[in-house]
């Protein structure tokens, strides 16, 4: 595989995560109700937090140094999320 279809590739593959998750945010919701789109853009940030967690959590999994840190950021960022989603949901 050559360079430039694999920068495409890694560029269509942060495009379809943005994609995916303004859906599972909720995009539609503000176009039938005529609502801002507020609430979708913070969905899209908490996901995109929680994501980079996960991330973390795996390199943590799979790396033999540095994996205290990729531990302690993944669960920070993991719990960051959380804190999001109660802040904005009002439970907190």
């Amino acid at each position: 595989m050559n360079k430039a279809s694999s920068k495409a590739l890694t560029g269509f593959k942060y495009v379809y995560l943005v994609a995916f998750f303004a859906l599972l945010a909720g995009l539609f919701h503000p176009l039938i109700t005529n609502t801002s789109f507020d609430n979708v853009i913070a969905g899209v940030l908490v996901l995109f937090v929680g994501l980079a967690g996960g991330v973390l959590l795996y390199r943590a999994a799979t790396s033999e140094s540095k994996r205290a840190i990729f531990l302690g950021g993944g669960f920070a960022l993991m719990g960051i999320s959380l804190f999001y989603i109660f802040q904005f949901t009002g439970r907190a």
